[in-house]
């Protein structure tokens, strides 16, 4: 039997690295055009697949969608009673919103308050639905490593299963305790705050054409943006993604998978390791390869968490208010 397995086990992880392969090799070639922003409705499952059409935002063209504007937006966070004072404050829950893209019209807010406002509201649904996401991979990675260490097997299932994550966390072989140094959250403030100064509060090119919110350099020519005051001799350009929430787990794949990114994981696992908070104030300083400008960067993003008072969005609470919606928004 064991045998079985192990020749089972071969055949599915070839398949694995070869349909990853071809996705490499091969990446779409479609060039990327902004998209008109325009909003439906849902309450969302797992990764963002819809049960009805009531608090979903996006760029669809259908007929029975509405045309998204930054007015229009706020009033449908009035509408779902979206205080985000409240979740700061009183950690309430938040609702299970995915906003695709931003209104093309954001930059012509006036009022600063108003703009950081939406701005946060919209983005903060997103990193709570990646960290969601990630949540549940750890978890099952925690229970394969315990069956593990009871039994000393893995069953045939959860090696395949390994073997696929272990691919996509760019580890070359099935290490568990590196697994889960990467597979965990990013903390919300950390995150935000990044997206703020990176995207400009949503108002950068890249943020509105190309649903850029961390300005993640890229070498590829497909998908991408290119940066109109690039420096001669340079040729990155900046990558672009389908929607706001794909930018959102791309950069938490970046800081879980990127070497540059080492010290910042293993700090990360340390606070684990001694029982402590995940925050984003705990962990910024591990960041300063993010940007060229260095400490000067690290106080940036300081300030924004500090002077916006992004710290208290890392409360266990406000995460698991946003779980239990699910609960809610999942019974029929």
């Amino acid at each position: 039997m064991k045998i079985f397995e192990k020749i089972i086990i071969g055949v599915m992880s070839f398949s694995i690295v070869l349909l990853i392969s071809v996705a490499i090799d091969f990446p779409s070639t479609k060039s990327y055009k902004s998209p008109k922003a325009s909003f439906a409705t849902t309450l969302l499952k797992n990764k963002g697949e819809a049960k009805d059409q009531s608090n979903i935002f996006t760029h669809s063209t259908s007929t029975n969608l509405k045309y998204l504007t930054a007015g229009s937006l706020s009033a449908k966070f009035s509408k779902l009673d979206y205080d985000l004072a409240n979740v700061i404050d009183e950690g309430l829950a938040v609702p299970r919103v995915l906003v695709i893209n931003m209104p093309r019209e954001f930059n012509r807010i006036r009022v600063t308050a108003d703009r950081k406002e939406i701005f946060l509201k919209t983005v903060l649904p997103l990193i709570l639905m990646t960290n969601e996401e990630i949540l549940k991979e750890r978890k099952r990675l925690l229970r394969i490593m315990a069956d593990k260490i009871e039994s000393d097997q893995i069953p045939v299932v959860d090696k395949l299963w390994l073997a696929a994550i272990s691919e996509r966390y760019d580890i070359d072989i099935i290490n568990l305790p590196e697994l889960l140094r990467r597979v965990d959250i990013i903390p919300p403030s950390l995150a935000l705050a990044q997206a703020a100064e990176e995207s400009g509060w949503g108002t950068s090119r890249f943020a509105v054409e190309g649903n850029a919110l961390f300005g993640q350099y890229t070498f590829q020519t497909s998908y991408v943006l290119t940066p109109k005051k690039r420096e001669k001799g340079k040729e990155h350009n900046i990558q672009a993604f389908p929607s706001l929430l794909d930018a959102v787990r791309s950069y938490a794949r970046n800081l879980n998978t990127h070497r540059a990114y080492r010290d910042f994981r293993n700090r990360r696992h340390t606070l684990r390791r001694i029982g402590q908070e995940i925050t984003g104030t705990k962990l910024v300083p591990k960041l300063k390869s993010y940007s060229e400008r260095g400490e000067k960067y690290i106080n940036t993003i300081k300030t924004i968490m500090k002077s916006n008072r992004l710290n208290k969005l890392d409360k266990p609470i406000v995460q698991e208010s946003f779980l239990r919606k699910e609960v809610l928004s999942n019974t029929p």
